[in-house]
């Protein structure tokens, strides 16, 4: 039977199966998924979903049309599959199941946009998207909250948007609060390094992409993306004295960087008492640990598999209990590790923990062997995010989600396990000639 290729003419054919395109989606999912909040402001969900649908059906095309050039072997992490998959499975036991299968599709969405991008371009491609994507927000964010703090001096209640740059902060722009502000600007930085370091743009670019995610980052007076800096600093450090060492002693220094880490969290395991007074003295860590202990309590009888998958909290019980015991409005467990313990269980929990842990050791395994400086970017995205997850839930939603799911996949193509395993030819469909 002939194949159907009247439905698109040649050159449609061409154009979704080119390099330009792809650049192209991959920009918009990046676009998209840092700026979801500001969307959901303007055109409310059902634009946010018709877009995310657009860019799905896009993906899709381009992948399409591009089969024949990739390489699938060992593309999805088994420790992604896991996780998502434990999550679907929570739709048997929840009690609020048509919530649970809409969250999931939602979740689901934006996994498959992070696997497009993850396989279909390069890492310095990916920077490149991102910075874009984050140049943009950004500069649009100090627009908008000089508009509101200097021109107009009044809130813009429809964006979130408290006007107080010119009291130098907190800002929220166009992210919806502090944090996540403060989150983005993080990747922000992160990215324009990057971005620098491997001479992707005019260094002058780089300079003005640099500062103004430094201003956001100040402006945003977030306490939680200051921490996540420091982490990251640390961590910056550390890998570049790896990397600047002997290969034959590499391992030595990954011994001791290790060491360090668990000194450190033996300590403040130890000292916790004090660590959590010392923190007690901000109003935002005394909120949070009473949502932690609330959200402890309301776990117990759902231990092994937890209450199902439902993303952002819902206005349901037990996530109206925890709102009312705190004393205020919250849409999600402001901690990645105690979220998904909550909705996933115990089972959840060690399936998250491993898919951070497998993706954050392969990248950083990867950055410290490889020269390029591109390599990088993964490992330090993912410090990013689990450190942030100690304090947020921005790693299972949106933007952290896609990005962790990027850099999962990226790891996982270049260091598997599976690659070890023997790789069949294909088969020819007639006997080679003699």
């Amino acid at each position: 039977m002939a194949e159907r290729r009247f439905l698109l003419p040649p050159g449609g054919r061409t154009f979704l199966g080119s390099a330009v395109f792809a650049s192209a989606v991959t920009t918009a999912i990046f676009l998209t998924a840092f700026s979801t909040q500001l969307i959901r402001s303007l055109i409310g969900w059902p634009g946010l979903i018709s877009i995310l649908a657009g860019l799905i059906i896009c993906a899709l095309a381009s992948l399409w049309y591009r089969r024949a050039h990739l390489e699938w072997h060992g593309t999805l992490p088994i420790s992604v599959i896991v996780f998502v998959g434990w999550a679907v499975l929570s739709i048997f036991w929840t009690d609020t199941t048509i919530a649970t299968g809409m969250r999931l599709v939602y979740m689901l969405g934006f996994g498959f946009l992070g696997f497009y991008v993850a396989v279909l371009r390069d890492t310095i491609q990916i920077v490149r998207a991102a910075g874009d994507a984050l140049r943009i927000l950004l500069v649009v964010s100090l627009v908008l909250e000089v508009f509101a703090g200097v021109l107009i001096d009044q809130p813009i209640a429809f964006l979130r948007m408290q006007g107080n740059i010119a009291d130098l902060g907190p800002i929220q722009g166009v992210f919806g609060t502090r944090n996540q502000l403060g989150f983005i600007a993080v990747i922000a930085l992160i990215t324009f390094a990057v971005e620098m370091a491997t001479n992707s743009v005019p260094r002058r670019v780089g300079r003005w992409s640099l500062l103004i995610a430094a201003a956001c980052l100040l402006l945003s007076r977030s306490p939680v993306a200051i921490g996540v800096v420091a982490v990251v600093v640390a961590a910056a450090l550390a890998l570049f004295a790896v990397r600047r060492a002997r290969a034959a002693s590499r391992w030595i220094w990954q011994l001791v960087i290790l060491a360090g880490i668990a000194v450190t969290g033996v300590l403040i395991w130890v000292a916790q008492s004090r660590v959590i007074d010392m923190l007690n003295a901000g109003s935002e860590f005394e909120v949070r640990y009473r949502l932690w202990r609330s959200m402890t309590a309301y776990a117990s009888p759902n231990n092994l598999q937890g209450w199902g998958w439902v993303g952002t909290w819902p206005d349901t019980v037990p996530y109206l209990w925890m709102n009312l015991a705190t004393g205020r409005d919250n849409s999600t467990g402001l901690n990645a590790y105690l979220d998904v313990w909550f909705q996933l269980g115990i089972v959840g929990f060690f399936a998250f923990v491993a898919l951070i842990g497998l993706a954050l050791v392969r990248s950083w395994l990867l950055a410290s062997d490889k020269r390029s400086l591109v390599y990088v970017w993964p490992a330090l995205i993912l410090v990013a995010l689990a450190t942030v997850s100690l304090a947020e839930s921005s790693a299972l939603f949106e933007s952290g989600w896609m990005l962790l799911v990027i850099c999962s996949v990226k790891a996982s193509r270049s260091m598997s396990w599976r690659d070890a395993l023997p790789k069949r030819d294909p088969v020819p469909l007639e006997p080679a000639p003699k």
